[in-house]
């Protein structure tokens, strides 16, 4: 999630951080996001997964067209259809949480979102030349489960002006690419924040303490920019 991935960057506008997402602002994404993805945002929206679980109401109105009236003014049973798919199969009961992870796994996916979190904050502070401030990795993940894992990421900064930081290529590369790994999985840090009913996750990063050879690393790599070019 940043400026550049949007259509509707407004929406990403915020006066503190971390700034939460997922059932706040509607996600508009910029071309090239893949169908799954797109439908994935889709089935996020509530009254949409209500029209679903009441598509059996409509097929049965088509299928018996004398019984459509009784069938529409029957809204109780319609209310526990929603409730129950929303409840039972939508959601974990809070007892069967603890079966999802163990204790040992969780402990280890949390080091490691923080490890990889600190690694890819540090690259992205040296190559955007922040030196003050904190930088935030946000991790927010869907409530919803027993369906494939929705996860927005967002690198958002405190000061001076709080703000969702508007990443290039590389910086949304180096994310799909070195945050998630063999040992971090998208669907793993899902059955975490499951079982801890917690669905966003924060890393924290203060800039000043970017070691210079970070620094030196990210200037090193960076081509000059034409403009840069003309100049010289």
């Amino acid at each position: 999630m940043s400026p550049t991935t949007v259509l509707n960057r407004s929406a990403l506008e915020t006066v503190s951080v971390p700034k939460r997402m997922l059932g706040r602002i509607t996600i508009l994404p910029r071309g090239g996001a893949r169908p799954a993805v797109i439908l994935r945002l889709i089935f996020e929206v509530q009254i949409l997964r209500y029209l679903m679980a009441l598509a059996p109401f409509v097929f049965a109105m088509l299928i018996w067209p004398h019984l459509a009236l009784p069938i529409s003014q029957a809204p109780i049973p319609m209310l526990i259809v929603i409730a129950v798919v929303e409840t039972k199969v939508f959601t974990v009961r809070p007892d069967a949480r603890a079966q999802l992870i163990s204790d040992d796994d969780m402990a280890r996916q949390l080091d490691a979102l923080r490890f990889n979190g600190l690694r890819m904050l540090t690259r992205i502070a040296a190559r955007h030349r922040i030196v003050q401030g904190n930088l935030h990795l946000v991790v927010e993940q869907s409530e919803i489960a027993r369906v494939p894992p929705l996860t927005l990421v967002s690198v958002q900064r405190g000061g001076p002006a709080p703000e969702v930081l508007p990443l290039d290529v590389a910086d949304l590369a180096m994310l799909r690419d070195g945050l998630f790994d063999e040992t971090l999985t998208e669907r793993s840090l899902h059955l975490v924040s499951l079982r801890e009913n917690r669905n966003l996750h924060e890393t924290v990063l203060d800039t000043a303490s970017v070691p210079a050879h970070a620094r030196m690393a990210a200037l090193m790599g960076e081509k000059p920019s034409t403009r840069e070019l003309q100049e010289a």
